[in-house]
């Protein structure tokens, strides 16, 4: 099971469970799962008995014993536990690389207008949430409140470029003040948005060089990457948590981390000397094209340009 299809599963157990009156109220559309904070129970959890306590008229202890009953025999879950008030927490069977790749898609990602007025890190605020909005199906919510910069904005673009303005901006929450600094330009490790960008275009490179050598990606479950696996699987309830939240510094925190993964994981890919390309090596292709594909769809999301050549 991929986090995805918990999400899905946490669903159809609060459908079931009204349909059999075991709860009341109204079935959520789609339910927010995460990955539990590091020291929390479990892998992933959501506060969905907290959502449906109040139409259901119980604590949202009960509602999540009723979802914990319902969700603990499911394939795929390994164990079901409730913490606090009321938070299901979820411990899943190992995710299979094969499905993690298959399930990869270019991300067709939706054109909005840019707000008619308002300063830069307004425009791509609104612009980045209308967009992560629209690729999960989500329509537009409420305005919401925009810290402004600190500086002149003619000033930061000026300096800094579109795309750094709009890195910088978009990794900080909507309530708080950006800080733009020389990081920003700087090719280099410490800039966050030269590693994702500089992720991506190795994930083509290692393409590339493949060719050279006379192989293509295969998928297969022959890869050894908890790391990159673990993050990879994590990209759909991500995408679900920053439209839920409204917050698209979710996405760019999470492909910092899938960047950092990938570039881990890139020596491992290629033959080394006279080794010659086996499954192994086209199925750990495979998972670096896939890593780089999502990288792409989510800086495309954020309004990023991401470059195949660095």
């Amino acid at each position: 099971m991929t986090p995805a299809d918990l999400s899905r599963c946490v669903v159809s157990a609060v459908r079931h469970a009204v349909e059999d009156g075991e709860l009341g109220g109204t079935v959520p559309a789609r339910v927010v799962v995460e990955r539990t904070r590091p020291g929390g129970v479990g892998e992933y959890a959501t506060p969905v008995a907290f959502q449906i306590a109040k139409g259901a008229g119980l604590r949202p202890a009960q509602v999540a014993e009723v979802l914990a009953r319902r969700l603990g025999g499911v394939a795929g879950i390994e164990r079901v536990e409730i913490t606090g008030a009321g938070f299901l927490n979820f411990s899943l069977t190992s995710v299979s690389a094969a499905r993690l790749v298959r399930d990869v898609r270019p991300l067709a990602v939706v054109a909005v207008p840019d707000p008619p007025s308002g300063e830069p890190r307004e425009r791509f605020v609104r612009a980045a949430v209308a967009r992560i909005e629209a690729a999960q199906g989500v329509g537009p919510g409420p305005e919401f409140p925009i810290a402004p910069v600190a500086r002149r904005d003619g000033d930061v673009l000026a300096r800094y470029g579109g795309d750094a303005v709009a890195w910088a901006v978009l990794t900080t929450p909507a309530r708080e003040t950006p800080e733009f600094s020389d990081t920003l330009l700087v090719q280099g490790e410490g800039n966050e948005l030269f590693r994702v960008r500089y992720a991506h275009a190795r994930a083509h490179a290692l393409v590339r060089n493949a060719e050279q050598l006379g192989f293509r990606p295969e998928i297969g479950d022959d890869v050894d990457a908890p790391a990159l696996l673990r993050v990879l699987a994590d990209h759909p309830l991500v995408l679900e948590a920053a439209a839920h939240h409204r917050a698209p510094e979710r996405l760019a925190r999470h492909l910092v981390e899938l960047a950092d993964a990938l570039l881990d994981f890139q020596y491992r890919v290629l033959p080394q000397g006279d080794e010659k390309p086996s499954a192994a090596h086209r199925a750990r292709l495979a998972l670096a094209e896939a890593a780089g594909t999502v990288l792409a769809g989510g800086l495309a999301l954020l309004g990023i340009d991401a470059p195949t050549r660095l």
